[in-house]
C-alpha cells in the first residue's frame, strides 16, 4: 500500500490544538511528505479548551522541521465568505490543494431544556455551512483528474445518541448526509469523499469521570488517541484509499 503523500498539498481545518486530531493529522501528512496548510481560530479554542496562542506556531514549527512546507492560517470559518478566501491564500502560498480535511468544529452543550436558535445557528455555520462550502470550493478548483480527497470528521451520530448535545449532533448528522451525497457527484473529477467517526478520543476535553465511563465501554480497554484517527485519515488521503468513497467509517475501537 502506498501511503506517501509526496508532492501533495493538504488543507486541514481546526488544527490549532497540539493534542487534537487536526494536529495529529497534520503531523502524519507531513511525515508522509505532504505540504500542509492548517487553520486555527484562537479565540474559540482558548475559550473552549484553554488552548494557548502559541500552539499554532509550535505546530507550524513541528511540521517544517519534518522537511515540508507549512502554513498556519487564522480564519473564522463561521464567516460565509471564508472558503474562497482560504483557498486563495493557500494557493498563493503553497499551490493547488489536493487533500481537504474538514476537522474544525463548534461544540457546546444543550438539551431539550436549553436548545435555542442561536446555538443551532452557531453550530450550523461552522460544522455544516463551512464544511459544505469548503468541500464544493475544493471540488470546483480541482482539475488534476485523480488523487483528490475530501475527508470529513463526524462523531457517530448514527451509532449512539448524545442527548445533551442536540445542536452538535444535528450539525454532525448533516455532515454524514452531505458526505454520501457529494461523493458520486465529484467521483468523475477524481475526488473521493469520506467521513471518519473516531469514537471517544482523548484530545484534552474529557473530564476524568467521562474518561472512565467511555473507557469502560471500549473493547480494547483504552480511549482512542488522536494518532489513531490520523492513521485512518492518512490511509484515505493516500493512493491506498483511492477506491473508497461515500463512506462513513466508524473507527471507534469498540
Amino acid at each position: 500500500m502506498e501511503l506517501s503523500l509526496a508532492g501533495r498539498i493538504a488543507l486541514i481545518t481546526g488544527a490549532s490544538r497540539l493534542a487534537g486530531i487536526g494536529a495529529a493529522t497534520a503531523r502524519a501528512f507531513a511525515a508522509a511528505g505532504a505540504d500542509i496548510a492548517f487553520t486555527h481560530w484562537t479565540a474559540y479554542d482558548h475559550a473552549s479548551y484553554g488552548t494557548t496562542s502559541s500552539e499554532p506556531e509550535t505546530l507550524l514549527n513541528e511540521l517544517r522541521d519534518l522537511g515540508v512546507r507549512a502554513e498556519g492560517i487564522e480564519v473564522d470559518l463561521s464567516d460565509s465568505s471564508s472558503a474562497a478566501r482560504l483557498f486563495d491564500t493557500v494557493e498563493a502560498r503553497l499551490g493547488p490543494v489536493s487533500i481537504l480535511v474538514n476537522n474544525a468544529a463548534y461544540s457546546t452543550h444543550d438539551d431539550h431544556e436549553t436548545l435555542a436558535a442561536e446555538s443551532l445557528d452557531r453550530h450550523y455555520a461552522v460544522n455544516v455551512r463551512a464544511m459544505a462550502l469548503l468541500s464544493v470550493e475544493f471540488a470546483r478548483r480541482f482539475t488534476t483528474g485523480s488523487g483528490g480527497r475530501i475527508i470529513n470528521l463526524t462523531s457517530g451520530q448514527s451509532v449512539a445518541p448524545m442527548p445533551g448535545e442536540l445542536s452538535y449532533v444535528t450539525s454532525k448528522g448533516a455532515i454524514e448526509a452531505f458526505t454520501t451525497s457529494l461523493a458520486p457527484g465529484v467521483a468523475r473529477k477524481g475526488i473521493t469523499v469520506n467521513a471518519v467517526d473516531p469514537g471517544g478520543t482523548d484530545t484534552g476535553w474529557m473530564t476524568d469521570e467521562f474518561k472512565a465511563t467511555i473507557t469502560a465501554e471500549m473493547a480494547f480497554g483504552r480511549l482512542g488517541q488522536p494518532e489513531d484517527a490520523a492513521r485512518l485519515i492518512l490511509f484515505l488521503a493516500s493512493d491506498a484509499g483511492r477506491w473508497i468513497t461515500g463512506q462513513i467509517i466508524h473507527s471507534r475501537g469498540a
